[in-house]
């Protein structure tokens, strides 16, 4: 199963290497349909024309239909850090991201959401689909883009709203019903997470709709590097009226929250975060900010959030510690903050059961945990 973390700190600094394969000029492979998959088995989709990876690699998804017929549908997004300049885009120099996609991504396996035989799991009789990530553009870019690197420069595909686009494009298609929706995301796959409401929301009318960001709520806009982000990632390119009061240089991560909050007052928006997250911090770092305190960055972001929306439709789960992610991983059965278990937080969440926020409290440096 491909790396659950979109990055390590070692990543930071050591090349992850480079694809040779190419895509070929070739017709697009044919999609399955939803008949055509296996109940409780992962499927890998071959993406549709005009998608593709950072370096010109194919582009695919994976899908798993319940093991019995559900009308309930978790969405997710994949991590894999990011790029935006020739030393972290270069796969030759110190790359900070995933450029392809291949077997390394199959989900089977996995001991968060995807653990199905874990009678705790309150995902066990959906339908999921999951989004790989590999443009370097936290699924919201729509670019090509040239960065000078060394002594060559090199072009970089972000293509990662077309490559969303098409896997939810295929979704709506073949899952023309649904009365419960999750959608979730880890790292950069956490960031577009409530962006993506917006077309769940308007294919699945009548649903209940659930959002939920995993480990992306520290980036905090201090320098106004984002929004150079943005621009050579052709983000501002992709937004609709929704967002025509925002400036390009006030354009945030929660910007995301606040307008989407505000759209659907009746979709439960949520996040979770370590207090430190260490790769969350080592992006801070990279992108110019010293060192960071990342619980105080978080505080403020959520702050700004809550200050904007009209309805309390945002919650959060602050655990302590330093860790990365935890929807993908076997903690999301064991980390607990102030006593409450994060499992039974997200179950909560998932079903529409009343919610509080829950933070660390005491050191939260300390991970805590409660075994079941």
């Amino acid at each position: 199963m491909r790396r659950i973390l979109s990055l390590t700190l070692v990543a930071l600094t050591v090349s992850l290497g480079v694809s040779t394969a190419l895509a070929q000029d070739a017709p697009p492979a044919v999609q399955p349909t939803w008949a055509d998959l296996e109940p409780g088995v992962w499927t890998n989709i071959p993406g549709a024309e005009g998608t593709i990876c950072a370096t010109g690699t194919p582009y695919s998804f994976y899908v798993r239909p319940a093991s019995q017929h559900s009308e309930k549908l978790l969405i997710h997004f994949q991590g894999g850090g990011a790029c935006w300049m020739g030393q972290n885009c270069d796969r030759n120099a110190r790359p900070t991201y995933d450029a392809f996609v291949d077997e390394s991504d199959d989900p089977t396996g996995n001991l968060g959401i995807g653990d199905f035989d874990n009678p705790e799991n309150p995902f066990t009789d959906y339908n999921m689909v999951f989004a790989p990530y590999c443009t370097g553009d936290v699924h919201l870019g729509s670019s090509v883009s040239t960065y000078p690197s060394a002594d060559s420069e090199v072009e970089i595909n972000h293509n990662g709203f077309d490559n969303a686009t098409s896997v939810l494009a295929w979704t709506f298609e073949n899952i023309p019903t649904a009365s419960d929706v999750f959608v979730t995301g880890c790292s950069a796959g956490s960031i577009p997470s409530p962006f993506y409401v917006l077309p769940v929301a308007a294919a699945y009318q009548g649903a209940r709709i659930v959002q939920l960001g995993d480990a992306s709520g520290s980036y905090r806009n201090v320098t106004g590097i984002l929004t150079e982000l943005f621009r050579t990632w052709g983000t501002f390119g992709i937004l609709d009226e929704n967002f025509a009061g925002i400036e390009e240089d006030a354009l945030t991560f929660e910007s995301l929250y606040m307008v989407m909050g505000n759209l659907f007052p009746d979709v439960q928006f949520a996040q979770y975060n370590a207090a430190f997250d260490m790769v969350q911090t080592g992006f801070i770092i990279l992108a110019g900010l010293g060192s960071p305190n990342t619980l105080e960055m978080l505080q403020a972001n959520h702050d700004d959030i809550r200050a904007a929306l009209d309805q309390e439709n945002f919650h959060a789960f602050t655990a302590g510690g330093s860790t990365h992610c935890i929807t993908v991983t076997p903690d999301m059965y064991t980390f607990a903050a102030d006593g409450v278990r994060f499992v039974d937080w997200i179950t909560a969440l998932a079903n529409g059961d009343p919610l509080d926020d829950v933070a660390c409290t005491g050191d939260c440096r300390k991970v805590e945990t409660i075994e079941p």
